[in-house]
């Protein structure tokens, strides 16, 4: 029903477009594309073209952003639906235009991609010894590189940090008893960023069993150590005590993040961290120190995630917050 009524609507506005406007045909298909993306958005929340309202309009326009549509291609969407919205106004099939003062898209700040918490869920759990060949080596060494890959992923996602960060993270700045770890970000600039249980417990069995394993690169029972490779100051090695590429930690992300359904990048480990974090609560200052951001402003991108769970929560609470 409400997909025949938006269908009705919008080929209503077309021929308004083809014969009172006198649109090229070209031009009316590109307003048939765009009104039609947005019909679909509002149909998955059960809404119709005639209900939508400010914050539909919003968030499908954030909803392109997040994949990646460009700006350009943003804004000319908003156009069409504006030139929608006054076509209904002028027609008085509606009171009120959700398009009103929604600014130019490339005013936007736009949140960084984050995973959904089961997204992330699955990609920590991600079975890595899959992607290790065993015939490389003895039973144990692929096990010591999937343990490794397993604790840097519990380490990305609870400190928020960095490719440059983790794969510079020395043995010394670890303070495992403490439940933290020294993090020397940008302009070299060190903060202090806690851990949680899952990634100390990581920690501790990594260093325990495969970072000795991985230092020693035994290989079918002969040594391919690297000089001194016992003795490197690194926290997470490659075999033989060699120090990993960027390449490779972006490799095993992708990997670990492809059993979700979802190909991640380290960075979007970085900013799932923050986002479950404001989603729970966190107050930004907090978030800010974690992420290392040198301004608050920058941190404030994520405010919209605080805003929705501040919304969902008046809606379901407050006594007059749904009409009656």
């Amino acid at each position: 029903m409400k997909s025949e009524s938006n269908s009705r609507l919008l080929t209503s506005f077309l021929d308004y477009l083809r014969i009172e406007k006198g649109l090229a045909p070209l031009s009316v298909s590109a307003y048939a594309t765009d009104i039609g993306q947005f019909s679909e958005f509002l149909e998955k929340r059960k809404r119709l073209l005639l209900t939508a309202r400010h914050i539909d309009v919003r968030e499908f326009l954030q909803q392109l952003f997040s994949y990646q549509v460009d700006g350009r291609s943003v804004g000319r969407k908003l156009s069409a639906l504006r030139h929608l919205y006054l076509y209904l106004l002028l027609d008085k099939k509606i009171q009120h235009d959700p398009t009103l003062n929604i600014e130019s898209p490339k005013q936007w700040k736009v949140l960084p991609k984050a995973m959904a918490r089961v997204e992330m869920e699955a990609t920590l759990a991600a079975p890595l010894t899959l992607r290790h060949n065993p015939a490389r080596g003895t039973a144990s060494y692929p096990s010591a590189l999937a343990a490794r890959d397993n604790t840097m992923l519990e380490v990305f996602y609870a400190g928020a940090l960095r490719v440059s960060e983790i794969i510079n993270a020395k043995l010394e700045d670890l303070k495992l008893e403490a439940g933290y770890m020294l993090v020397r970000g940008k302009g070299d600039k060190e903060r202090v960023v806690p851990l949680g249980k899952s990634a100390q417990d990581a920690l501790r069995k990594y260093l325990a069993e495969s970072r000795p394993a991985l230092a020693a690169g035994k290989q079918g029972g002969a040594s391919a150590v690297a000089p001194h490779a016992g003795n490197s100051p690194l926290l997470f090695i490659a075999r033989g005590g060699r120090k990993l590429t960027r390449q490779r930690v972006w490799q095993m992300v992708r990997a670990a993040s492809a059993t979700s359904g979802r190909v991640a990048s380290p960075h979007m480990l970085r900013h799932s961290c923050a986002t479950h974090m404001v989603e729970n609560g966190a107050d930004l200052r907090t978030v800010q120190t974690i992420l290392g951001h040198a301004d608050i402003s920058t941190t404030q991108v994520y405010t919209h995630v605080a805003l929705d769970r501040l919304r969902t929560v008046y809606q379901k609470h407050h006594p007059r917050a749904k009409a009656r």
